[in-house]
């Protein structure tokens, strides 16, 4: 398949492919999005397909207002008025009680459904052109680092996909942050693109829910649903093996220098190829490192070695989902 004839920046191809029932891959903020009619069982089902993605893992619908996230649902709480008028378009997804008209594979049969505007002007353009919401979970294969720019949707997806609607690259670059109610309490059920920190100047104190223990490499029947999307406790993950630490300390184990291959937050290492060394911010920027997260993992993915040594960054602000995606990556 030539790679010129899937990859552009034509809406009105991208809407055609969509209505007839394809899937397209999308760009937002956060990260490139496999996209299809939420309202379409037959292509929602393609998408679990294509990701070879377990059923019970819920999918986030994509929208481009409010109103339209109203009629969809049968409450929209003050909580989620408050943080919609802040911080949508973003990267922020909420999980609100759902009318039928949204079908049970896109919830995971769950009774409440996971929505948000994302914030990039291409995928919003396509957005209000469309009389339907678009289901999109990350555009790529089940538990792999997700994609930041159309390439990489291309590389892992290209042939699985009708179309990708190209918008450069994501600037966020780690996927939304996940809110909902649980026992009467605002809930954090995935850290993500806006801090914990700027949620809670909003809407007060969150509850942080940690990731489910259900591994997507176990046998399937062992597994149980989760309350919304990227709770899985193994997920964004290279194939190469990475460890999770002190990276002074690491080198210092019995492993060669050059199957060694270095994720750090803002430094480099001496005795490892330069070549083998990604760091994420020298200036130690948070949203710089989570711009370059992604990309990084995949481009050490790529090297001849046989192990990533990573570390955590501060715990706070963005740091925490960059930390929360890093902590799933060294399962």
């Amino acid at each position: 398949m030539n790679q010129k004839s899937i990859i552009g920046s034509n809406i009105k191809i991208a809407k055609e492919n969509l209505e007839k029932g394809s899937l397209v891959a999308i760009p937002t903020e956060t990260v490139y999005g496999l996209a299809a009619n939420a309202f379409d069982i037959k292509a929602v089902a393609k998408i679990f397909e294509a990701k070879n993605r377990p059923t019970f893992d819920p999918l986030i619908v994509h929208t481009d207002s409010i109103d339209k996230i109203k009629s969809w649902t049968t409450d929209f709480p003050s909580w989620a008025e408050e943080l919609g008028k802040h911080f949508w378009a973003g990267a922020l997804t909420l999980l609100l009680p759902r009318k039928p008209i949204i079908p049970d594979l896109v919830t995971s049969g769950l009774p409440h459904v996971a929505v948000r505007i994302p914030n990039h002007s291409l995928t919003l353009e396509l957005l209000k052109s469309l009389d339907f919401p678009l289901a999109a979970p990350s555009a790529n294969p089940f538990g792999y680092i997700s994609p930041t720019t159309a390439n990489h949707v291309f590389e892992q997806l290209g042939e699985k996909v009708s179309y990708i609607l190209d918008g450069g690259s994501c600037q966020i670059g780690v996927e939304s942050t996940i809110i909902g109610e649980e026992n009467g309490q605002l809930t954090v059920f995935r850290k993500g693109g806006i801090a914990i920190e700027e949620l809670e100047k909003v809407v007060g104190k969150l509850i942080v829910k940690e990731h489910s223990n259900s591994n997507p490499h176990s046998d399937k029947k062992e597994l149980t649903k989760v309350a919304s999307s990227g709770m899985l406790l193994s997920h964004y993950a290279p194939k190469i093996k990475m460890r999770l630490g002190n990276i002074e300390q690491m080198l210092k184990e019995n492993i060669s220098n050059n199957e060694i291959g270095i994720l750090s937050f803002n430094k480099t290492y001496n005795q490892i190829p330069t070549q083998h060394q990604f760091v994420l911010s020298e200036k130690g920027d948070f949203s710089e490192a989570a711009q370059n997260l992604f990309s990084h993992m995949r481009e050490l993915d790529k090297l001849n070695i046989k192990i990533i040594l990573a570390e955590l960054l501060p715990e706070k602000e963005l740091g925490r989902a960059i930390n929360d995606r890093l902590r799933r990556a060294a399962y």
